[in-house]
């Protein structure tokens, strides 16, 4: 099974890169975030011409996330139990075969000591008790998506200059490390020990070029999940050429 998760920034205006990619590397579930736009509006078509089944959860020009996949997705999870109306769509889940997807867009919190910062930082606490008590850790799960948050500094192409800023900041990564201590790991570190992975570049100031990147998407994954998992890649082609998003999507295997 080829896993995808991908901070695609509007799913509309990044159509044309993404179809003809999702054609080329043929993956079966594919995680969006960020897709910008009403369920009304959500481009299916593409996609179902494709073969993929869909899950969505939008809202217009901010946020939204969704899942793909060649299988049907069972048991779809929409948002947080406590979400009102108005809840911001950044949460989004099923079940493809025996895996157990959720999907996130994790709030990028601004400025550290921000309200918009609180926020963040009471939504992952939501996140953790959403999952310790809606999971069972000895299924395979695979969460995964948009978490802007750094683990470490292997992750931060400069670490001083990022020291205890948004993303990088220690309230974030403990509320992360919180998360992982229900038993989730990062996948990628299973294969890739070394400094220098990244999956977002500011599209400003040739940043890309520079290399002056961070890791913050990921897939965190039970024990099960993690020992089929073959092999975790950042596909950086992606975020060169014409009109890309600043995310490069990242692909897993689970064998």
């Amino acid at each position: 099974m080829k896993i995808v998760t991908w901070n695609v920034n509007s799913v509309r205006a990044r159509l044309p890169r993404l179809t003809p990619w999702l054609e080329d590397v043929r993956p079966d579930v594919v995680c969006l975030q960020e897709t910008k736009v009403v369920d009304e509006l959500f481009p299916r078509e593409p996609f179902e011409e494709l073969g993929y089944n869909l899950v969505i959860s939008g809202q217009k020009s901010y946020n939204g996330v969704a899942i793909l996949s060649r299988e049907p997705i069972e048991n779809p999870v929409y948002g947080f139990p406590d979400d009102d109306e108005d809840a911001q769509k950044r949460v989004i889940g099923g079940v493809v075969g025996d895996v157990v997807f959720l999907n996130l867009y994790v709030p990028n919190g601004s400025t550290v000591g921000s309200d918009k910062y609180e926020f963040k930082l009471d939504w992952l606490e939501r996140l953790h008790r959403f999952l310790s008590d809606e999971y069972d850790i000895g299924e395979k799960i695979v969460v995964t998506g948009d978490f802007n948050i750094t683990f470490d500094d292997r992750d931060v192409h400069d670490p001083e200059r990022w020291h205890e800023k948004i993303l990088c900041s220690t309230l974030e990564r403990e509320a992360l490390g919180k998360v992982m201590d229900l038993g989730f790991i990062d996948a990628l570190r299973k294969h890739h020990e070394e400094p220098g992975i990244y999956t977002w570049w500011d599209l400003r100031g040739g940043s890309f070029w520079k290399d002056h990147g961070l890791r913050i998407d990921h897939f965190l994954m039970s024990p099960a999940a993690l020992e089929a998992c073959s092999s975790v890649t950042v596909d950086r082609d992606q975020r060169k050429g014409k009109g890309p998003s600043d995310h490069a999507p990242v692909v897993a295997v689970l064998d």
